[in-house]
């Protein structure tokens, strides 16, 4: 089987999308498929596309490249459309009738979060088989071997990283929790490390700013801290808290997106309203918290051995799938997808 997976691999840190290319690559040619990440060749059995947006440095061919590709080339490949973003992440307005209008292309939907399916995009447009497969943790390199437990006497020492700079990350929590640690109800008992990037001029006044990290070096510094926290709103279906959870961290996490079905079981629930409460409960429960964390299930294997066996599915299938596609259904829409954004 070869599959040709719509992303420019990248070095370094760069995100979860990236992360999970990467892993998706190295786990199809362990077991003997053949992963090209262009449109050249005209065997190809599986088009993953990872994001429409065909003009982004990271994105190998958007959904005008596969359309042309199944016209012109070769209409035995069956597309994948996987769904790792919406306008409510970043709080934009073109996202979701890019992502619907991509959709035309594809022969199924993976959705990384039940929550998206929701949406009111996808609610009205969605033609395609879905499915849902929940991200998950590289564990060659996030393991919770240098964990250390909290123990009580020292202050709690908390932790997020995000690849992305939106204030919709969280900001309002972590700016408020970074005035706590001014307050002398706070400062003796907490500590607050960020790792990535800011929103532009944000700064922080009293938790430590680490830049981006990446693989061995962030699991070492996050691995250094006793619990995570996430307040990301509308999360997709975000890594970070899969590298936390993998590397023994029990979980603050909002009331937001994706993050309850990722960390329901593995930490305490908040809202921005609610947030010191549930630091208190977390404080008052954190050993409870510590011992569940070991058995977090989210790991890159199984995300990985689910689209494989996805693909592999869909390619013993491709005849139905091919005869009921009708790639002209739409014309219009065909035409608009050769449009690059």
């Amino acid at each position: 089987m070869k599959v040709a997976i719509g992303y420019h691999i990248q070095d370094g840190p760069w995100g979860g999308g990236n992360r999970f290319a990467k892993s998706l690559a190295q786990a199809l040619e362990k077991i003997g498929h053949k992963v090209v990440f262009t449109l050249e060749d005209y065997d190809v059995d599986v088009i993953l596309l990872t994001d429409p947006r065909a003009r982004a440095s990271n994105v190998s061919f958007g959904p005008g490249s596969i359309l042309r590709y199944l016209a012109l080339k070769n209409t035995n490949a069956v597309v994948v459309h996987r769904i790792n973003e919406c306008d409510e992440r970043k709080n934009t307005n073109f996202i979701n009738a890019l992502l619907a209008r991509a959709n035309y292309c594809a022969d199924h939907t993976v959705f990384v979060g039940s929550w998206l399916i929701d949406l009111p995009t996808w609610a009205e447009s969605l033609r395609t088989p879905h499915s849902v497969i929940l991200n998950g943790a590289d564990s060659d390199v996030f393991n919770s071997s240098s964990y250390v437990r909290w123990g009580h006497a020292e202050p709690l020492r908390l932790v997020t990283h995000h690849w992305g700079g939106n204030w919709m990350k969280g900001f309002d929590v972590y700016s408020r929790l970074d005035d706590m640690l001014g307050d002398p109800k706070w400062k003796d008992r907490l500590t607050f490390t960020y790792i990535g990037n800011l929103p532009l001029g944000f700064e922080f006044k009293n938790a430590t700013f680490l830049e981006p990290l990446n693989g061995e070096a962030l699991c070492s510094e996050l691995s250094s801290h006793h619990v995570y926290i996430t307040a990301s709103i509308c999360e997709p279906g975000g890594n970070h808290q899969n590298e936390a959870g993998a590397c023994g961290l029990p979980i603050l996490y909002r009331n937001s997106g994706c993050l309850p079905e990722y960390c329901d079981g593995f930490g305490i629930q908040f809202e921005y309203e609610t947030f010191e409460q549930a630091l208190e409960k977390m404080i008052a429960e954190y050993d409870i918290h510590a011992e569940s964390i070991k058995g977090w299930p989210h790991w890159s294997s199984r995300t990985c051995a689910d689209y494989i066996e996805l693909f592999e599915e869909m390619v013993s299938k491709r005849d139905e799938i091919v005869k009921r596609r009708k790639l002209w259904r739409n014309p219009w829409l065909m035409l608009r997808n050769q449009l690059s954004l």
